[in-house]
């Protein structure tokens, strides 16, 4: 007999160790999430698969299923909350979606839509950081970073190389590439490194390729995909 959660309302069965997201993931119920990768361990950074389990608020990615555990996802409380932590995350970096060559195949545009989120609501920060052009193959834009560490634990935990880490505290914290001059063409990074492909914003681009896929064809287009369906991916206008 396959054990079970409930997760609003909706009847999920899980395998021993399966945290609550990849269960529902498997199940085909989207909760929101940016840090996540199916192939990673529990990283529990960006906060918005946070959900309610009797009475507290946790990370879905790293709660473990349990038999008859009852989680609230779904809910206009907690969608609110990750509402807000995406419409800061908008205003902390530059995020001008129509200009991004990522636009289209962004998890944090689609989540964004996915959510409602209609303005940024916060002042822009305006943040000056650099933007790496150094790499023949590859493009660094720093001011689109989230700091999801999802190309941190690619390089290292798939490509062997241990090209980026996270560098400063708080309001200070930045992605920073493993070299002398700090620069990707000081770096190991390969264009055909997962570290160079994972990126799910427009931080890390491949060269040469940007609006390649027309409009109405793209990854979020119409409808998603962001590890399970996001419900009306398209539906935010101007985000």
């Amino acid at each position: 007999m396959a054990h079970t959660f409930i997760l609003d309302g909706q009847t999920i069965p899980f395998a021993e160790g399966e945290t609550v997201l990849s269960a529902a993931t498997r199940a085909g119920v989207f909760i929101p999430h940016l840090c996540h990768h199916p192939d990673f361990k529990p990283y529990g950074g960006c906060k918005l698969c946070t959900v309610r389990v009797e009475g507290r608020h946790t990370a879905a990615c790293t709660l473990r299923a349990m038999p008859g555990l009852r989680v609230e996802s779904d809910t206009e409380a907690l969608n609110a909350e990750r509402r807000h932590l995406t419409q800061m995350l908008f205003v902390e970096g530059n995020h001008f979606c129509p200009g991004c060559e990522q636009s289209g195949h962004c998890q944090l545009q689609a989540t964004a839509a996915h959510l409602g989120m209609t303005s940024p609501h916060y002042p822009q920060f305006f943040p000056a950081r650099p933007l790496d052009a150094s790499h023949p193959d590859i493009l660094l834009d720093l001011n689109r970073c989230i700091l999801c560490t999802l190309c941190i634990r690619a390089s290292r935990e798939v490509d062997g190389k241990a090209v980026f880490a996270l560098g400063g505290r708080g309001i200070g914290t930045h992605l920073v590439v493993n070299a002398a001059s700090g620069r990707l063409v000081d770096s190991d990074l390969s264009a055909d490194d997962l570290a160079a492909r994972i990126c799910p914003v427009g931080a890390i681009l491949p060269k040469r390729r940007g609006f390649a896929v027309p409009i109405g064809e793209r990854t979020y287009d119409g409808h998603a995909q962001v590890a399970g369906p996001l419900k009306t991916a398209n539906r935010e206008e101007g985000v």
